[in-house]
């Protein structure tokens, strides 16, 4: 038994039986009849009879059916940065949130083709509470953070995640992925949770918690959806908090969401990895400051970095430019874009709510607003 046994991926010595418990699923046969339209299933099941590591079940199973995805849902996957990266060295990437399943697969997938080292993933453990998706996602190279704790509880879980992220990073030489938040961010104001800094460093132990980050190497991710195919499934939580009520999700709800992000439009997609943040993490580390207060530095950073890479769409341009009744990003976008989206916003949302419009239209807007933010407080620093 390993500490970790509650959380972590499966062990390649455990695929094979992993896969044999789902392999007659109906979800996965669904999923690979997508994946390999015109395979017979007896052909892809002697495959998974045959596979016995999670780099192979992603490579051979995982990666071509994201493949399919983004042709039949997307307008192309683009990609920056990458180069910056070497290869055989471990990274906790830090990243805006935007879909479930997409955002930290389509990072493995230019990983993997650029031969980097790819991710073991956070994932909630609402998300994967059916028993395939849970097989899945372990498969998957995903590890569980436990949601909906407090007090004691909170505290160790958070401490056993810690110590997963040190042991992936520092002794196995595999890279990391974390979202800058807790959940995906729903109002497109993409803003790191200080407490998610906080948790990576309570493995580490002595008087100086913030060195675990010069120990690493911390990589911002920016990923930027032209549309976000979930963006309609978020205005019951922007409504609620608009009206200070507490949001309750409903029984399939996450479900759902995970769905939609798969196969809902999202026209084009970029990620940019903007940068290694060594030197500055060293910078922030020699400073005369409180822990707290290097935390915070941090925090910064990580969001201006990350605001500083969005790609930014016709959508983004267009939807400021409605929020805020003028045409100042005009140039940025022609009318036949306007009007698609404009399509978009009227076949989704009901136009006669202000709350619901400002929502929907803020959350393309934000990252305008965050990107000319980051131009600012970059070019002083």
């Amino acid at each position: 038994m390993s500490k970790f046994d509650s959380i972590r991926p499966f062990y390649d010595a455990e695929a094979n039986a992993a896969i044999r418990k789902i392999i007659d699923d109906p979800m996965l046969e669904a999923m690979m009849g997508f994946t390999f339209p015109n395979d017979n299933p007896s052909h892809w099941k002697d495959l998974l009879r045959h596979t016995h590591s999670l780099r192979d079940f992603q490579i051979n199973f995982i990666y071509p059916g994201l493949m399919k995805v983004l042709e039949k849902s997307s307008d192309g996957l683009s990609t920056g940065g990458f180069e910056i990266l070497e290869p055989n060295t471990a990274y906790l990437f830090i990243s805006n949130h935007r879909d479930i399943i997409l955002d930290t697969s389509l990072l493995n997938s230019c990983l993997f083709e650029k031969g980097l080292v790819m991710t073991t993933s956070a994932i909630g453990d609402n998300l994967i509470k059916k028993p395939f998706l849970h097989i899945l996602s372990r498969l998957n190279r995903n590890f569980a953070i436990r949601r909906g704790l407090s007090g004691r509880a909170l505290f160790e879980s958070s401490l056993m995640v810690s110590e997963y992220i040190h042991k992936s990073l520092l002794r196995e030489n595999r890279s990391v992925w974390t979202a800058q938040r807790e959940g995906r961010t729903k109002d497109g104001n993409d803003v790191t949770q200080k407490g998610v800094l906080k948790m990576l460093t309570l493995a580490e132990n002595g008087k100086n918690p913030f060195s675990f980050f010069e120990k690493i190497h911390v990589v911002p991710i920016s990923i930027s959806y032209e549309y976000d195919p979930t963006d309609i499934l978020k205005m019951p939580e922007l409504l609620a908090k608009s009206r200070d009520e507490k949001y309750v999700k409903s029984e399939n709800e996450d479900f759902v969401n995970l769905l939609r992000g798969i196969m809902g439009t999202k026209k084009r997609i970029h990620i940019q990895v903007n940068k290694v943040l060594d030197k500055e993490i060293k910078e922030i580390s020699s400073m005369e400051i409180s822990q707290p207060e290097k935390l915070a530095q941090l925090t910064s950073l990580v969001d201006l970095n990350i605001w500083s890479g969005y790609k930014l769409w016709p959508s983004n341009y267009i939807a400021h430019d409605l929020l805020h009744g003028n045409d100042q990003f005009s140039k940025f976008y022609s009318r036949e874009e306007k009007e698609g989206f404009e399509k978009r916003l009227l076949g989704k949302v009901d136009t006669s709510n202000p709350i619901l419009v400002k929502n929907f239209l803020s959350m393309y807007a934000y990252p305008v607003d965050n990107s000319q933010k980051a131009a600012v407080d970059l070019k002083k620093s």
